[in-house]
């Protein structure tokens, strides 16, 4: 059993345990391609900084309504508006509803996705070392078919996403019903993600344990606790 007062890692998802495969922009422009969109650096760049302004500006990924079915038609339309804000700045094209439901399907995909190198083994350690583990994400029902594509389904006790439980990091609600499906108390849980406001400022908030994760050393000396790789969680999560 865990030696420390933590019994639960929680981890964020894109950004955390994986990537997207090159950048936005390059799917996206694979896609749009055939559609005759010029696809160069210099076109590569504006569409990932128009996919930035326009993922930042949109409102939660949260929907009232529980029918499977109607939640995944609010979750396609909360991409389509995002992927047609980004194109209506880079510049519109015919063909555009058949296109984003190509590229909408790409992303539930492993090809469209990479591991982080140190993920499994580090969840791999820290399930040996009886910690529980989990996922709090701002991620549609997409995401349970990339974690079983990326082989990752089988080291996690519970899934967290933002569209089926009705709240998105930061507010303390999506914590609140992570924490609830392993019975545990917030001082008992840790949380680790790549974003200070939606991950570690959400995570303390709610009263876990956070911790940044900031690959690209950004955020060094303005966060703490903050790891540049995953590989320095299982020591950390002990000396708590």
């Amino acid at each position: 059993m865990p030696s420390s007062q933590i019994k639960v890692v929680f981890f964020d998802a894109a950004g955390t345990l994986f990537h997207v495969k090159g950048s936005v922009g390059d799917v996206y422009l694979r896609y749009a391609v055939k559609y005759g969109v010029p696809r160069s650096p210099d076109v590569v760049t504006k569409v990932n900084q128009a996919f930035k302004d326009a993922f930042r500006q949109a409102p939660p990924p949260v929907f009232a309504v529980e029918q499977p079915e109607k939640l995944k038609q609010c979750e396609r339309l909360w991409w389509f508006d995002i992927v047609h804000a980004v194109f209506y700045r880079v510049g519109m094209f015919e063909g555009f509803d058949d296109y984003f439901e190509e590229v909408y399907e790409a992303f539930s995909r492993a090809e469209a996705w990479d591991v982080y190198p140190e993920v499994p083994e580090v969840l791999e350690q820290l399930r040996s070392q009886g910690y529980e583990l989990g996922v709090i994400s701002n991620f549609d029902t997409r995401f349970f078919e990339i974690i079983r594509a990326l082989r990752l389904e089988h080291f996690f006790d519970s899934i967290t996403i933002s569209s089926i439980a009705g709240s998105a990091k930061p507010s303390p609600q999506i914590f609140r019903r992570a924490l609830d499906q392993h019975v545990v108390e917030p001082e008992e849980a840790m949380h680790v993600g790549d974003d200070p406001k939606e991950d570690f400022a959400g995570a303390t908030n709610a009263r876990l344990a956070g911790v940044l994760l900031d690959r690209d050393g950004t955020e060094k000396g303005r966060v703490t606790p903050c790891i540049g790789d995953l590989g320095e969680l299982p020591g950390m999560v002990r000396q708590l």
